[in-house]
């Protein structure tokens, strides 16, 4: 993808890079919070690594097993996109990144946050299977078809990508090239836009719901299905293990959906920048140290 033009003045002009202003803080606290961003990166990083580790053991070949090792390689993924360029320009001077850069990181960060939603409603699907068709669970969710979920997964997490960072940098681009965030995200750069967003603000909207609402609803109606079966068959202890499995995976999706909605359901106001600045940093940091221990599967 070629590099945009900046519009200035009547003039169009090579925009070759793009500067990030990272998270506000003042000098003093730059220190404080680079280590507590490389603390969270390593605990994702460590936690991540472990699951990869155990769940690649030939005794856990099951289907919830694989969609937990291919979440946590996501998760990984996802922080290593952010969190390392951010570690560099909390301490730097130096906070540019290349056009380039900046397509490359988008596109990273839309490709894997829309896999992981549709990940997430197939491992609320497996569970569903396991709880409520039992006897059917080993036909219903064998290899074949497990892997035919996480491809699809990617499959939809590509389309959603390759449409957002190619609507995204065709706008035209004026002002300053500084993006008020810590990492290149849509609502920054749409800020950054100096023709009419309102045609592709309504398009990310349907974004939004096609990649969070619909695996949430999805996921939602899985665990009542879950919820249901169990109060109808299950002994109170039974009943109590599944409810507490429930309520930790529904909080993480929860998180994860309310951070989500807030950041891209309004792209263009400018006066809430600050607080989606600190969505993103739970939405890409704090959120996927958390996965691992909520959603790993009781047996």
């Amino acid at each position: 993808m070629e590099p945009a033009e900046e519009q200035d003045a009547g003039n169009h002009t090579l925009l070759s890079e793009l500067i990030l202003s990272g998270l506000p803080s003042c000098p003093l606290l730059q220190h404080l919070l680079f280590f507590t961003i490389c603390f969270i990166y390593s605990m994702t990083l460590i936690g991540n690594l472990l699951i990869c580790m155990a769940t690649a053991h030939p005794t856990l070949h099951k289907p919830m097993y694989f969609f937990l090792h291919v979440l946590s390689f996501l998760d990984i993924s996802t922080a290593s996109v952010v969190l390392p360029k951010m570690l560099v320009s909390t301490l730097s001077e130096d906070r540019s990144i290349s056009y380039l850069g900046c397509v490359t990181q988008l596109y990273c960060v839309v490709f894997l946050a829309s896999t992981e939603w549709y990940l997430l409603a197939a491992m609320a699907y497996d569970r569903y299977v396991a709880v409520c068709h039992t006897l059917r669970y080993p036909v219903v969710m064998s290899t074949r078809a497990c892997l035919s979920m996480v491809l699809l997964s990617c499959c939809g997490g590509q389309v959603v990508s390759v449409v957002q960072t190619a609507w995204v940098f065709t706008l035209f681009f004026c002002g300053p090239r500084r993006i008020n965030y810590f990492f290149c995200d849509i609502p920054p750069l749409v800020l950054l836009s100096c023709v009419d967003t309102s045609c592709y603000e309504r398009q990310l909207i349907s974004a939004t719901v096609l990649v969070i609402f619909t695996p949430s609803c999805l996921i939602l109606l899985s665990y009542t299905c879950i919820i249901s079966s169990i109060l109808r068959i299950s002994p109170a202890e039974s009943r109590h293990k599944t409810f507490s499995t429930c309520s930790s995976h529904l909080t993480v999706v929860t998180l994860y959906c309310a951070s989500g909605i807030l950041i891209y359901l309004q792209p263009k106001p400018s006066d809430s920048q600050e607080t989606k600045k600190v969505l993103a940093l739970v939405y890409t940091t704090v959120i996927p140290t958390l996965k691992p221990p909520h959603l790993q599967p009781d047996e």
